[in-house]
């Protein structure tokens, strides 16, 4: 335990008060919750200048980065508070009583809706210290559904994690949320303490197998489980058929390497491996690559993990060395390609398909394209896969809906890094890449988890909520009778 961390004591008040605290924000107004994340977003702009050095000195990410996700925090959190208003996300079912129900017996008056699960305690990630950290994606949507949010900072990068804590406490409080509806606990033992504390409903997690999977693991074990929304990890892999490795050797090599090395390869959906067909000029032209130079990597924990997977990797038998970033003495880690042949990676595929956190990738050659369905076969569950290839290629037939069973988000000629906000966004996928496959951690569907149905039978319109009186007094889309209804 160091200085920082959060007392077992101090744990415990701070899930009491955001019990509390949750009872009056799922009370609250959705239009006032929705000016509260307007807060918050203006709030982080006009902090912009005050968070970016503490965070380019804890992370060692470019400003130009930081400024880029910074960005992306706010606006998720502005796009949240534009969704909320228009009440689908409540997913409102009305059914008036009926005498004549043709099950046989009569219908109740049942009305359905979602709302606030309780108190959520998100896990904060290091490679995104803002954007999945403590005004993240999970925290905007947790206090978007109506629930107080716990945050357990990352210590990568505590500094950040409390000068941003303070910017969201103030718009909070500013706007007329109640107190104790968002709080930052540290250290690793307090984050076990609050997942374990009864008060704790749900919790999301952004981090690795290891970690993640212990974490899932006391969720569901509690005498009261809970939803844990873990997103651990993926290797992304990408296949590119024969006929789009001769159409583009050069443009697949230079943008599979900026892929790989963006952000020095710390990202959840970097391409870890990539498929070419075997004689094709793509291997070439990845030698030919110049890498970036060395850089140090978030924190010595991912650093040493790395070092791990890439030594892991190389001592392989058959595995050599591709490209690599240039030696320049520093104790940094470099960009590194590697290359395999199928057979190779048959050979010891549980090795060769592990994730590389960090600016690393295996390339695998391939000498018939029904191999690229053999190894989509064997794929362990993940974030992303990549086809590149030409739209009327006949492996892509059978590929594509294999690789659906297998990943939350297939791409089509393009690669998985960059994750926008958006409505239709998917950033899950079977085990490992997250806990529940059938939930995402990016984009207005995120919602959902912090969420869970109650249904109301022959409940006064005095007594339900607004979203489910007679009259639609907050004008939202409704499904009355199997009907939908629009406002």
């Amino acid at each position: 335990m160091t200085l920082h961390d959060t007392s077992d004591d101090r744990v415990d008040q701070i899930i009491d008060r955001a019990g509390r605290a949750s009872a009056q924000w799922k009370r609250t107004a959705i239009a006032d919750r929705a000016r509260a994340l307007d807060a918050v977003a203006d709030a982080l702009d006009q902090h912009a200048d005050e968070l970016i050095p503490i965070a380019q000195r804890e992370t060692h990410l470019a400003e130009a980065r930081l400024r880029g996700e910074l960005r992306r925090t706010s606006f998720q959190l502005r796009m949240f508070a534009e969704m909320l208003p228009e009440g689908l996300w409540l997913d409102v079912r009305i059914d008036h009583a009926d005498a004549d129900w043709p099950m046989g017996a009569p219908r109740p008056d049942l009305r359905r809706q979602l709302g606030p699960i309780g108190t959520t305690l998100v896990f904060a990630a290091s490679n995104f210290p803002f954007a999945f950290s403590v005004a993240g994606g999970d925290t905007a949507s947790a206090l978007a559904a109506g629930n107080a949010v716990v945050l357990k900072a990352h210590h990568g990068h505590p500094e950040l994690s409390d000068a941003t804590t303070d910017v969201v406490v103030a718009a909070l409080a500013g706007a007329g949320a109640p107190e104790g509806l968002f709080q930052t606990i540290h250290g690793t033992d307090a984050g076990v303490r609050a997942l374990r504390a009864p008060g704790a409903k749900a919790a999301a997690f952004t981090g690795s197998v290891r970690g993640g999977r212990a974490l899932f693991d006391i969720a569901v074990s509690r005498p009261e489980p809970i939803p844990f929304y873990g997103e651990l990890g993926s290797t992304n892999p990408a296949f590119v058929t024969r006929r789009a490795a001769e159409k583009d050797a050069s443009g697949i090599a230079r943008d599979f390497v900026a892929s790989v090395t963006g952000s020095a390869g710390q990202l959840c959906t970097k391409p870890g491996v990539l498929f070419v067909p075997a004689g094709s000029g793509i291997v070439a032209e990845l030698e030919a690559q110049q890498l970036p130079a060395a850089t140090s990597l978030l924190n010595g924990g991912i650093e040493s993990g790395f070092r791990d997977s890439v030594a892991a990797t190389r001592a392989v038998d058959g595995v050599r060395t591709l490209t690599a970033g240039a030696d320049d003495g520093s104790d940094a880690p470099s960009p590194v390609l590697f290359a395999a042949s199928s057979e190779t990676l048959r050979a010891d595929i549980h090795t060769l398909m592990s994730e590389m956190f960090g600016p690393a990738a295996l390339v695998v050659t391939y000498d018939d394209e029904s191999e690229l369905l053999e190894f989509a076969d064997l794929l362990e569950g993940q974030l992303t896969a990549t086809i590149i290839g030409e739209d009327d290629d006949e492996i892509a037939v059978d590929l594509l809906p294999q690789l659906t069973e297998r990943a939350g988000r297939v791409l089509w000629n393009q690669w998985p890094t960059g994750v926008s906000v958006t409505w239709a966004q998917q950033h899950g996928g079977p085990y490992p890449a997250t806990t529940a496959v059938g939930s995402t951690s990016v984009g207005m569907a995120a919602i959902t988890r912090f969420l869970r149905p109650v249904a109301y039978q022959n409940v006064p319109q005095g007594l339900l909520p607004d979203a489910l009186k007679e009259g639609n007094p907050l004008g939202i889309v409704r499904r009355v009778d199997g009907i939908l209804i629009l406002p």
